[in-house]
């Protein structure tokens, strides 16, 4: 059951290197269609949710192309995202996604293999995803620290009922992909058999850099009105740097977001512009407060800054530590007075935030991209279904039927 690189996949040098192979890829035939081993891709969104884009859905072209039949079933259609970013009511969203949950175990047995993002039935106990899912191996996928919804939750019952979910999920896993090293290490700590660490990454191909824009310092942020929230992190020193000449927050994806005393420009998202949204802007940024929930985020927003040959400042907190690159590809913020004292540097020399940028981008081309990281999930990928085949081979099972 080993699926194997064709040569139009493309495969990182990088790579190549340090797993010490020096060989020359043949494309190689696609398997017959009744002998590709079949994977279940079971994101928590449709479409519209970014985790679920780019923790799995941009990955699936790879996996088909590498001999895989891949299936995606999302748990949430696209209405409730748009609800929940409205504040309007998830009710009839949400029932629609568990009536449509009966029919999990049954997509369950008929593939080789589950990749799960998150939880395979949202808010609901451990043994009943686990009768869902049956004898099917799964990876489990995390991007942010979900656990902490069911262990940190007011509510005395949802602790009890839910608290070690992930914890069980984690232990029952194949494999478990994490998007950042705080999620790396709770896995292993809850027992993990095995752990990937994943970033989070662009595909280069959608993101071309451009030059500076000429005109007002412009400083970007792309997210969510849920994540617009933290933007008030750093309200003053935005003020400081608007009072003392021109500046311009661009606010992607989140319309009502404003930072009092800035000029700001909401922007909605789309994920045919934001690329060239955040090109637009002269520096992107990503303040976040030191708490659990955001040491588990992943940085991705960084990462689009930086793919755009953008300077990218960001709290020290979590996985932001480890994409940017201290006074190279951006900065590291501890304290209000940092923000003021970087994003006025990038804005007095913009010679030193180009040179800046395009470190930022080099970084992203050689760490933090589809190039680099699809190759590492599909090595791992072989080795699951390996185990599959050797396990089905010793006790006379075979393939689910089609």
């Amino acid at each position: 059951m080993k699926i194997t690189m064709p040569d139009q996949l493309p495969i990182s040098r990088r790579y190549d290197a340090l797993m010490g192979l020096d060989v020359k890829r043949k494309a190689v035939p696609p398997l017959p269609a009744s002998s590709r081993p079949r994977v279940l891709c079971a994101t928590r969104y449709a479409a519209l949710g970014a985790s679920s884009r780019l923790r799995l859905a941009q990955y699936l072209p790879y996996l088909r192309g590498a001999g895989l039949d891949v299936t995606q079933r999302a748990f949430l259609s696209d209405s409730y995202l748009t609800a929940l970013y409205k504040g309007q009511s998830r009710l009839r969203a949400s029932a629609s996604a568990y009536l449509r949950a009966f029919g999990a175990p049954w997509a369950a047995r008929r593939h080789d293999l589950l990749w799960i993002e998150k939880e395979y039935l949202p808010w609901l106990p451990y043994w009943v995803e686990r009768l869902a899912i049956g004898r099917t191996p799964y990876i489990l996928d995390l991007d942010d620290a979900w656990s902490l919804r069911y262990e940190q939750a007011s509510s005395a019952l949802i602790r009890r009922l839910f608290g070690d979910k992930f914890g069980k999920l984690v232990r029952g896993a194949a494999l478990t992909v994490t998007a950042n090293e705080t999620l790396y290490r709770w896995a292993q700590a809850q027992g993990a058999a095995r752990v990937l660490h994943l970033p989070t990454v662009i595909d280069l191909a959608h993101y071309h850099p451009t030059p500076p824009p000429d005109g007002v310092f412009t400083i970007g942020w792309i997210g969510t009105p849920l994540t617009a929230t933290y933007l008030a992190q750093i309200a003053a020193p935005l003020r400081q740097l608007a009072a003392e000449a021109p500046l311009k927050l661009r606010i992607i994806g989140a319309p009502a977001a404003q930072v009092e005393g800035v000029a700001c420009e909401n922007l909605p998202w789309s994920e045919a512009t934001e690329a060239k949204l955040i090109g637009e802007c002269h520096a992107g940024i990503m303040p976040l407060p030191d708490d659990d929930w955001a040491n588990g985020k992943s940085g991705y927003k960084l990462i689009q800054y930086m793919a755009m040959a953008r300077p990218a400042i960001g709290s020290a907190v979590g996985a932001n530590n480890q994409i940017i690159l201290h006074g190279q590809t951006g900065y590291l913020t501890h304290a209000p007075q940092d923000w003021l004292n970087t994003l006025r540097a990038l804005r007095d020399n913009p010679a030193h935030a180009q040179a800046m940028g395009h470190a930022a981008r080099a970084r992203v081309e050689q760490t933090y991209c589809l190039d680099v990281t699809a190759p590492l999930l599909i090595d791992s990928i072989n080795a699951i279904l390996d185990n599959i085949a050797a396990h089905k081979a010793r006790n006379g099972l075979v393939a689910p039927a089609g």
